[in-house]
Order: C-alpha cells, then structure tokens, then sequence
C-alpha cells in the first residue's frame, strides 16, 4: 500500500504541472512573446475552458466505459500533454500564432482532463477503504504540489541557466519530460481494479450531496485562480520585484506541501469542517495584508506567501477527500463524479482569467511597462481584495452544509 501511495504522489505532479503553473506563465509568455493582447488571451482561455466543461463529464464516461483499457488511457493523457507543452513553449508558432497557441492548448486542456479524472477516480481503489482517503489525500497533494513548484519554478530556472531567449523552449521540454517520468513511475496503478458501480446521473450525485461540494470547490478555487493569474504582473510590475517570483513561487508551495500532513491530521481529530473553516480563515487574514505593501517589499511578502501556501494545502487535501467520501457513501462511481470536479475547477481558472485579464488592460496597464497610478491600483485590488471578498463566500458556504456533508 505505502508503494502504491508513493506512486500517487509521483503521478499527481502530471496533472498538477497543467493547472496553476500554466495560468502563471502564459499570459506574459503570450503578450510578451507572441505579441497577443491581454484580452484576446482571456477570451482564448475562456472558449477553451468552456469547451473543456462540456468534454469533462464525457471524457468520465469514456472512462467509466473503457476501465480495463485504464493503463492505455493514462499513457495517451501523458503523452498528449507532454506534446501540449512542446507545442506551447517550444515551438515557434508555424502560422498565425493565436491559432497556434489555440490548438496547442486544446490538446494541452484535454490531456489535463483526462489525466485528472484518471487520477481523482482510482482514489477509492487504491485507498481501498473510505477510512484510509486522508491518508491518500496527503500523499496525492503532496504530489500535487511539488508538480506545482516544479511547474512554477522551472521557467525562472531555465532562465538562469540558459538565458532569456531559450528559457520558454527550456520550460516546455522540461515539463514533457517530468511527465514521462511520471508515468513511468506510476504504471501499476493503473491495473487496479475496483468494483463495478452504475454509471454516474447528475441528479445522484446531487441527491448525495456532492453538487453542493462542487460548487463550493468551484467558488473557493476562485481566489487561488485570480492569484494565480495576477502573481507574476503584481510581483514584477506592482512589487517591482523582477526576478523574484520563482522564489516566492517556491515559498508559497513549499509551505502548501508542508503543511499538508497537519492538515490531515487536523481532519481526522477536529472533524472536516473546522479543518476547512482554520484553512480558509488563514487564507483570509494572511492575504488581506497583500494591499498595504509599498514597493519592494520581500520580506512582507514572502511571510504572506508562506502563510497563504499553508492555508491552501488544508483546501487542497480536505475538499478532494469529503468529496470521495460523499460519493462512497452514496455508492457512486467516483469516475464520472471526477469528470464534474474537474470542470468546475477549470472554470474557475478561465472565469479568473476572463474577467481579471480584460480589466488590467481596460485600465491600461501593460506588463513590463510604466504603468499609471490607476492601473496599479487596478491590478492591486484584483489581486488582494477581490479574492477575499470570494473565500468569505466559500467560508459562509462550508457553514451551510448539512453535517453529514462534511465528514469522512
């Protein structure tokens, strides 16, 4: 079992590296090198994460169909991504480039999907026991996380190492690689065999009270995707700090990796709920710091990266477990359940950049330039105050649900 835990940690770095890293580079890596405006970019991400949420509940039925050709499926996942992120940052766009990146990131997008559903579904079969998630929710966002740090940091690195020009094509062939490895390494986990369940309706999963965890994962992953949007712009443009954003990157996530066995065991002693409620109340008060800071401000802002990565990896293990717990309960099949959670988390992600990427250019700021008053303040109060309005929502949401909807 600790084998097959330690396999899962190394796999959740493949779906990982597709998320918030992603949504970290490519807005400046598209404005600064492929000379595309803000908005366009916004809206580009935003049709392909709506086209996402219409394949994510069919690519979970896919699974759901196909289970024994399970092995066969994560190997198509790995290697579509991996050729996404050569295609994105490796190769220069052979025509119009909007159209170039729009295609690569199809591919990118769909390989994500089907990779997080593959992973999220076997939660059950390789915990084997509803009793032993939090334990693989840990070692899982462990893995998530350190694929987070390697996404984010891997760019600064390739710059340091290889120079400016090279350090996009550098980011792009390191990922593919990581992901081979990756699933390499986790090959037996997709030969694990769970018990057949009926496939997933809508309004089961409803009944079972696993839509309201979706929406609630859905408006409490909208803060962490405005940051996650803005970080390198508020960093670079509003801190003027350059070349420290890979470091605050690792501080953030090193400190989320940290923190997630706590969380757990958190979970277990205090009862979800109060776990949740601590996690998003450090989010809350660690962050709403971030408006105040003057220029050049480090060491104010590495303390709130740190106690901000903590808050997230107490969201990170304990609403992915109560959501598997639910649907056990329920005796439904985490598959095509998963194919849902992975949609609403990407919707929050395009929402994020569809709504804050239009506005920073509205307000006529632009990156690596000098800016006006105005649109610092702008991107000053999209990156700080408008996701804590939002994790008040998620915090008022945990404190509606019915109590059997938040414990193990």
């Amino acid at each position: 079992m600790t084998q097959s835990y330690w396999r899962v940690m190394v796999f959740a770095v493949v779906p990982a590296v597709a998320g918030i890293p992603l949504y970290l580079h490519l807005p400046r890596y598209a404005s600064t090198q492929l000379g595309l405006d803000l908005a366009v970019v916004a809206g580009l991400l935003l049709f392909l994460r709506v086209f996402d949420f219409a394949q994510d509940p069919l690519l979970g039925k896919l699974v759901e169909a196909y289970q024994a050709a399970l092995p066969k499926l994560a190997a198509l996942a790995c290697l579509a991504l991996g050729a996404g992120f050569v295609m994105v940052y490796a190769i220069s766009p052979p025509f119009a480039p909007l159209a170039w990146l729009g295609m690569a990131l199809l591919v990118l997008f769909t390989a994500f999907s089907l990779a997080n559903i593959l992973f999220y579904s076997q939660s059950i079969t390789i915990a084997e026991r509803r009793e032993h998630l939090p334990k693989l929710a840990a070692w899982r966002e462990v893995g998530s996380i350190t694929g987070i740090i390697l996404g984010a940091a891997l760019l600064p690195i390739g710059a340091l190492v290889f120079g400016d020009a090279l350090a996009y094509p550098f980011f792009g062939v390191a990922l593919a690689a990581l992901i081979l490895v990756a699933w390499i390494v986790s090959r037996p986990l997709w030969s694990l065999r769970a018990p057949q369940t009926p496939r997933l309706k809508f309004s089961e999963l409803q009944r079972a009270g696993g839509a309201r965890l979706l929406f609630l994962a859905f408006v409490n992953g909208l803060p962490v995707a405005i940051t996650s949007t803005l970080f390198l712009f508020f960093v670079e443009d509003r801190l003027k700090l350059p070349g420290m954003a890979g470091i605050f990157l690792i501080l953030f996530f090193l400190a989320a990796a940290l923190s997630v066995p706590l969380w757990s065991r958190l979970m277990a002693r205090a009862g979800a709920r109060r776990a949740l409620l601590w996690a998003m109340g450090l989010a809350i008060l660690s962050f709403s710091g971030t408006v105040a800071l003057p220029e050049g401000a480090a060491v104010m802002f590495a303390v709130i990266c740190i106690a901000s990565g903590a808050a997230l990896g107490g969201d990170m293990v304990i609403l992915p477990a109560l959501f598997s717990a639910r649907l056990d309960a329920a005796g439904l099949s985490a598959t095509g359940a998963f194919g849902w959670w992975g949609a609403s988390l990407k919707i929050a992600l395009a929402i994020a950049a569809a709504t804050t990427l239009p506005t920073l250019e509205w307000s006529g700021f632009q990156p690596e330039a000098d800016n006006t008053a105005a649109a610092l303040m702008t991107l000053t109060l999209l990156y700080t105050i408008f996701p804590c309005v939002l994790k008040i929502g998620a915090v008022l949401l945990v404190l509606r649900l019915p109590s059997h909807e938040v414990s193990l």
